[in-house]
C-alpha cells in the first residue's frame, strides 16, 4: 500500500494547535491584588517645648570649713556632735581658760600700772614747766620730763596691746561656728590637748547645696548663668529645682568639659556627696516635630513610624526625644506635616492603605504649644 504525502498547510496548522494547547496548559491564573488596609492616621506637627541638656553631677556643700584651735590648751567642754545644726557664732567647744584668764588679768594690771605711770609723768612735766617759767628748773630737766612722758605713753600703748591680745586669746578659747551649717565631723574630744591650728570640728553649709556639673563642649554654648536646673537623685522621686550661678571661663582640655555650678535649695532630703542627674533648661519655647505615641513602634532596638505616601505605606527609622502628654518628639527621620499611621503593627513598606480619617491640619504658624493648645 502506497502512503500519500501530508500537505504542508496541514502540518503547519497542527503545529500551531499543539503549541497553543501547551501554553494553555502551563499558564497560571493571575493573583488578585490585595485590598487596601484601612488605617487611622495623624499628622506630624511642630510643637513649642522646652529644650533641655541632660547632664550629671555631684552635690557638694555650699561652704565647708575645718574649725581649728586658735589657742593652745586642753578641750574642757564640747557642745556639738555629728549631724547637729549650728548657727554662725554658736559655741562649739571650750578650751581650758584658766591660763588665759590669768594672762588677761595680768595684762589688765600692767595696763593700769602703765596708765598710772603716764599720769605721774604728765604731772611731773607740768610742774617742771611751771618751774622753768620761774627759771628754777633747767632746760635739761624739762627735756628729761618730756622724754619721760613720751616713754610712759608708749608703755601705755604697749600695755593696751598686750591686754587686747590677752582678752582675744581668752575669747578664742571659745570655739565658734563660722557660718550656719551642720557638723560633718568631730575631730577632737573633751580631754584632748590641742595646739594652735589643730582641727576640732568640720562644719558644712548645706543650705543651699552646690551642684557641680560637667557640660560637654558641643553643648556649652547654650549654657548661661541664671538658667533653671531640675535635679533628681537615686531612690528619691522628688524633683529639686535650682539655678546656674557659676560657669567656668574655660573648657577643661583634659576632658573637653565645661564646669558649671548650680545652687539647689535643700528641703532636707538632699545630702552633700550624692550623685545627681540634672536637666538644664536652655530654652523655654523651642519647636520640635512631634507625633502621637502610638505611631512609634520599636523593634530590634530601632524605632520606626509608618508614613503614608501616594496611598501606600513607607517605613521610616526615627529617633525620639522628649515626651509629653499625648505626644513624643521625633528628633530625626520625619518632617513636620507628614502623615503617619496610628498603631502601625504589621504594616510593611509598599502596602496599600485606606485612610479612615482626615489628618488634622497644622496651625497657620506650623506650631503648637507643649500643651497642644
Amino acid at each position: 500500500m502506497k502512503l500519500r504525502p501530508i500537505p504542508l498547510a496541514l502540518l503547519i496548522a497542527a503545529t500551531v494547535f499543539l503549541v497553543a494547547c501547551r501554553k494553555a496548559d502551563t499558564a497560571k491564573p493571575a493573583r488578585p491584588e490585595a485590598a487596601p488596609r484601612a488605617v487611622q492616621v495623624a499628622r506630624a506637627e511642630l510643637r513649642l517645648m522646652e529644650r533641655v541638656l541632660h547632664v550629671v553631677g555631684t552635690l557638694a556643700a555650699h561652704d565647708e570649713a575645718t574649725v581649728a584651735a586658735q589657742v593652745a590648751g586642753q578641750i574642757e567642754r564640747s557642745f556639738v556632735d555629728i549631724g547637729d545644726r549650728v548657727t554662725a557664732g554658736q559655741e562649739l567647744a571650750l578650751i581650758d581658760q584658766t591660763a588665759h584668764e590669768a594672762l588677761a588679768r595680768q595684762a589688765a594690771a600692767n595696763l593700769a600700772r602703765a596708765n598710772a605711770s603716764a599720769a605721774n609723768a604728765t604731772q611731773t612735766l607740768k610742774r617742771i614747766q611751771d618751774l622753768t617759767k620761774d627759771n628754777i628748773a633747767s632746760a635739761s630737766e624739762l627735756d628729761l620730763a618730756v622724754a619721760e612722758v613720751e616713754r610712759a605713753r608708749a608703755d601705755v600703748q604697749a600695755a593696751e596691746a598686750a591686754e587686747a591680745i590677752a582678752r582675744l586669746n581668752l575669747e578664742r578659747s571659745r570655739v565658734k561656728a563660722p557660718f550656719d551649717g551642720a557638723i560633718a565631723e568631730r575631730v577632737a574630744s573633751v580631754g584632748n590637748y590641742v595646739g594652735i591650728g589643730a582641727p576640732i570640728v568640720r562644719v558644712v553649709q548645706t543650705e543651699p547645696l552646690r551642684l557641680r556639673l560637667e557640660v560637654p563642649e558641643r553643648e556649652s554654648v547654650a549654657v548661661r548663668v541664671g538658667q533653671e536646673v531640675r535635679v533628681t537623685v537615686e531612690a528619691d522621686s522628688n524633683v529639686y529645682t535650682g539655678r546656674l550661678v557659676r560657669i567656668a571661663p574655660a573648657i577643661r582640655e583634659a576632658n573637653r568639659m565645661l564646669q558649671a555650678e548650680a545652687d539647689v535649695p535643700n528641703r532636707g532630703a538632699l545630702r552633700a556627696g550624692l550623685f545627681a542627674r540634672a536637666q538644664i533648661i536652655v530654652s523655654q519655647r523651642e519647636p520640635g516635630v512631634t507625633v502621637p505615641p502610638d505611631t512609634v513602634i520599636k523593634f530590634a532596638g530601632m524605632e520606626r513610624v509608618v508614613a503614608v505616601k501616594d496611598g501606600k505605606a513607607v517605613e521610616k527609622v526615627v529617633a525620639t526625644g522628649r515626651r509629653g502628654d499625648g505626644w513624643v518628639e521625633i528628633v530625626s527621620g520625619l518632617a513636620a506635616g507628614e502623615i503617619v499611621v496610628l498603631d502601625p503593627v504589621g504594616i510593611r513598606t509598599g502596602q496599600a492603605l485606606k485612610l479612615e480619617n482626615v489628618p488634622e491640619t497644622l496651625p497657620a504658624d506650623g506650631t503648637r504649644t507643649a500643651s497642644g493648645q
